[in-house]
Order: C-alpha cells, then sequence, then structure tokens
C-alpha cells in the first residue's frame, strides 16, 4: 500500500511519503529537482564568495583608505550580524508566503548590493553597501535546506544536502581564490562589478526555473493495529520524525481505519497540473496559519530542542572558526616570515577548496549508505541519529585543523603546515554540515525552517568574534587563540555522544508536550 522508492532503492518505503498530486514537489522529475538544486547551489556558491571576497586585501584596502585592517574586517563582521538579524524577519515570511518570493528578493538585494559595493567611493558607503547585502544572503542561510527538504525522500537528502554545501564552500574557498588577484590586478572594487555580473545571470535563472517548492500535503498517520503488515512500517515512521510519534499516537486515539491511511497515501491524484506560466507566479498563496509573532516565537522555542542546540554548538565551532580564518589570514600571511602577495593570499584558498570537495565527495554518499546500512541492522526501523556517526570523523579532521594551524604559525614552520591544516578546518566543515542538517531535518521535518534560522543565530557569534579576532591574535599570538577555538570545537563534537544516548527520548518527549504540540503547529 505505501508506495517505495526505485531502482536500487525499491524496497525503500518512501520517507516521508508523497501524495499523487502532480504538483507535489515530491513527485517532480528528476531533472526539475536537480535543476532548482543547481540553481539555487550556484547562487549559494556566489553568496559564499561575496562575504570572505575582501580578506585577501585587508591590509591593501586599509591603506587605500586610511584606516587600520581590523576597522576593515568590520565589513565582514557587521554583514555576519545582519545575516543572523534579518533571518529572524526573513525566515517568517518565507514560512508565510512561501520561499519563490524570498529568493527572488534575496537575488535582487545580492545584485543591488553588488552594484552599489562596486561603485562606493568611501569606507561608509562599503560598510553600508555590506550591511544592505546581509539582507540577500540570508535566505541562502535557511532556505536552500529547507527547499531540500520539500523535494527530497530521506535515502536522498545527505547527498543532496552535500551538494548543496559543497557550491557554498566552493564559493567560500573559492572566492578569496579569485578575489586576491582580482583586487591585485583590478583593485578591490572589481570583486563586487564581478558578484553584480553572476548576480545578475542567476536573476533570471532563479525567477524562470525555481518554483515554489512548498506544500501542504495531509499528515501521512500510520497505525500498525488496522493492518498487521504495516508493522515494521510503522515503526519507521515513529522513529523517524517526533511529529510522527504524536501523530501515531493521536490516531491510535481516534481508532481511524485503513480507509483514511488509503485517502491520505491518494491525496491529490485529481489536482491539474500546473503549467509553466503558472509556475512563474511570485505569490501562490499563504502556506501557514500562524501569525508571524508565533513563527518568530517558535524560533527562540525550538532553539532549545536538544537536536537544534546541539546543532548551532557544532555549526558554530566550525561555521564560525572558518570564518576567523577568512579575516586574519591576511594579517598572517602577508607579514613575516611568508610575506604573500594579496594574490599569492589568496591562492591559500586552493587547500580547502580541494579538500572540501574530497570531504563532500565522500560524506554525502556514505551519510546515505550509513543511514540505509544501520536502518537495516536496526531490523529496518531508520532512527535520525544514524546521521550522527559522522561527528567521529569530523571531530579528528577539525581538531587537526584548528590545533594544527595555531601551532605551524606559532613556530613559524614551511607555509604548506599552516595552508594544510587550514584545509583540514574547511573540511571538517564540509563532513559535518550534512550529517547535522539532515539530522535536524529528520527530526524536525515540520520545524525546518525555525530549526535552521536558530541554528543560524551563531552569525551573532561570528559577528562578537570577528569583530575582535585580528586584536586578540595580535595581543595573545595565534598558538593560543587556535587552541582554545580547537578545544570548543572539540567539545562541542563531543556533545554528539549524549544526543546519541538521549536523543530518541528528547524527540518522543517533545512529541507528547501539548504545548508544544499546539504552540508550535499552524492550526
Amino acid at each position: 500500500m505505501l508506495k517505495h522508492g526505485k531502482g536500487r532503492y525499491s524496497h525503500v518505503i518512501l520517507v516521508p511519503q508523497p501524495s499523487d498530486s502532480p504538483n507535489d514537489p515530491l513527485n517532480w522529475p528528476q531533472w526539475k529537482k536537480e535543476c532548482i538544486l543547481l540553481i539555487v547551489g550556484l547562487s549559494a556558491a556566489v553568496v559564499g564568495a561575496y562575504g570572505p571576497m575582501l580578506s585577501p586585501g585587508f591590509v591593501l584596502i586599509a591603506a587605500e583608505l586610511g584606516i587600520s585592517v581590523n576597522t576593515v574586517s568590520q565589513t565582514t563582521s557587521w554583514l555576519v550580524l545582519t545575516i543572523g538579524l534579518s533571518l529572524v524577519i526573513m525566515n517568517p515570511l518565507a514560512k508565510a508566503y512561501g520561499k519563490r518570493p524570498m529568493y527572488i528578493l534575496a537575488i535582487t538585494l545580492m545584485f543591488t548590493s553588488s552594484v552599489w559595493g562596486g561603485a562606493a567611493k568611501s569606507f561608509n558607503s562599503l560598510l553600508a553597501s555590506r550591511i544592505y547585502a546581509g539582507f540577500g544572503m540570508a535566505p541562502y542561510e535557511v532556505l536552500v535546506q529547507c527547499t531540500l527538504n520539500d523535494m527530497y525522500f530521506v535515502h536522498e537528502k545527505g547527498t543532496r544536502v552535500a551538494i548543496w554545501n559543497l557550491f557554498l564552500l566552493c564559493g567560500i574557498s573559492g572566492g578569496g581564490l579569485v578575489s586576491g588577484y582580482v583586487i591585485e590586478d583590478l583593485g578591490w572594487k572589481w570583486t563586487f562589478w564581478f558578484c553584480a555580473i553572476f548576480f545578475g545571470i542567476l536573476m533570471f535563472f532563479v525567477f524562470f526555473f525555481v518554483p515554489e517548492t512548498t506544500f501542504i500535503r495531509p499528515p501521512l498517520d500510520i497505525a500498525p493495529e488496522f493492518d498487521p503488515t504495516l508493522e515494521k512500517v510503522a515503526e519507521l515512521q515513529i522513529e523517524n520524525t517526533s511529529e510522527t510519534v504524536a501523530d501515531e499516537e493521536k490516531k491510535t486515539e481516534s481508532g481511524n481505519s485503513n480507509q483514511e491511511l488509503r485517502r491520505r497515501i491518494h491525496w491529490g491524484a485529481d489536482d491539474p497540473k500546473k503549467g509553466f506560466i503558472a509556475s512563474l507566479a511570485i505569490y501562490t498563496g499563504r502556506y501557514s496559519n500562524a501569525p508571524l509573532w508565533r513563527i518568530i516565537a517558535r524560533t527562540l522555542i525550538v532553539f532549545f530542542y536538544p537536536a537544534v542546540f546541539w546543532a548551532f554548538l557544532v555549526v558554530g565551532t566550525t561555521t564560525t572558526w572558518i570564518v576567523v580564518f577568512s579575516v586574519v589570514n591576511a594579517s598572517i600571511f602577508t607579514v613575516e616570515p611568508y610575506n604573500f602577495s594579496v594574490g599569492q593570499t589568496g591562492l591559500i584558498g586552493i587547500s580547502p577548496l580541494v579538500l572540501v570537495i574530497i570531504g563532500e565527495l565522500a560524506a554525502g554518499p556514505l551519510n546515505d549508505y550509513l543511514c540505509v546500512y544501520l536502518a537495516q541492522k536496526n531490523k529496518g526501523i531508520y532512527e535520525s541519529e544514524f546521521r550522527l556517526v559522522l561527528l567521529i570523523p569530523v571531530m579528528i579532521i577539525g581538531a587537526a585543523g584548528f590545533f594544527g594551524f595555531g601551532a605551524c604559525v606559532h613556530y613559524q614552520t614551511h607555509w604548506m603546515g599552516p595552508v594544510f591544516t587550514y584545509g583540514l578546518a574547511n573540511m571538517s566543515m564540509a563532513v559535518a554540515s550534512g550529517s547535522v542538517f539532515g539530522y535536524v531535518m529528520d527530526s524536525h521535518p515540520k520545524l525546518s525552517e525555525e530549526a535552521f534560522v536558530a541554528i543560524n543565530l551563531r552569525n551573532l557569534l561570528t559577528f562578537g568574534l570577528t569583530y575582535f579576532v585580528n586584536d586578540w591574535l595580535e595581543r595573545d599570538g595565534p598558538l593560543v587563540v587556535f587552541c582554545i577555538l580547537g578545544t570548543l570545537f572539540v567539545l562541542a563534537c563531543l556533545s554528539t555522544i549524549p544526543l546519541w544516548i538521549f536523543g530518541k527520548r528528547a524527540r518522543s518527549w517533545i512529541a507528547r508536550c501539548e504545548f508544544l504540540n499546539n504552540f508550535m503547529t499552524d492550526e
């Protein structure tokens, strides 16, 4: 009765279960899903490059504008702060009115901010353009993961999250690689003009080929006592998400029949298929009955869900520390003993670029494989905690990166030492992202937007650290700074152990909490 995957996944029961509607993103042809992933992935790559693209030229820009390097680095700090704060507004709008309007708004803001930055004639104008850009970058911190959650099944998500993250991290790493020579040969303003060209092209593709992916389908409840053959399937659903646990209990109590189950599985079969012109509509209706203030409040509440708080710690101590690298690299590599030029400082990005690609190519498929393999070992029952296994290599790789970088710079080793360990730190973030975001999406799929906003409150941490890190580095030295950052990273990774043990119990308790069931749903 329930729908299964195709090909080598024909034995896998699809989670979530798609409706029969041709407009359900889960039913879209695979080429259409991959096309959307490619477009939003490329957009995320350019957005990723936009943030740290000035970093290789901080020393040069500071000299040109007659200000300190730390002052120039604050353009990145304020950009990050704007992203963190604007997410609180952007997410409720996307939750209520759909993701497509936010994508179009975001890409338009990025295009205009790039033009503004290229035309800026003073530091204040440059800073203002960066703050303005933060509103355009914010949706790409959350919406892409949620879009993938709309289109792909559980056994497909790990690879797709890895692909999106590969785009993003290649943008972050490759942006500095290219911008260093752009700044050296053409001037720092040309970094903005190149971004304007890319965003202008991507605006076209986003408008015409990224339709609305938000889709409301009836919740699928499975009660094994009405059909004993569905018992294992029911367990799969129960273990998969806390929301399903609650739905299961409600259905058991109300005594719904198999006929109701069939009705929900085959819902939407008579829906007329939307044509290409209809898919271009920017506004397609309201998708949440909850007022905006409640959606905002949900972000603050979901922040304290164990899965989300854990994700905040892991992402916060990887992504934030990676941003720190981009802020301090110019100060480290353009002076003794390395004496790199601006272009050579940009070339440092080759190391993280290569290692991020390796990490993503390995981690994405491995993530999905482990989930299927461990579910088979667990009598066919999938548990969200299976995605946590990859945190073991994440901790090892990241520790080598952070501690190794500080030691290499402090003891003035050959430049290959700090460059390679810089790449390892980025690789740890690449491997961690698929596991972290996959776990959150599996644990709380109905609250994924709010969860990702809560996770990305780490931008506030990033702002605080990048605002003074150059002064801290000058005062205490790289060994102290990066050993402290490395220690915090390891502690965050070790928090995975209690989550592995108690994560399922926590989701079960959340599902049984009447207040949360009422407040965190749209009804």
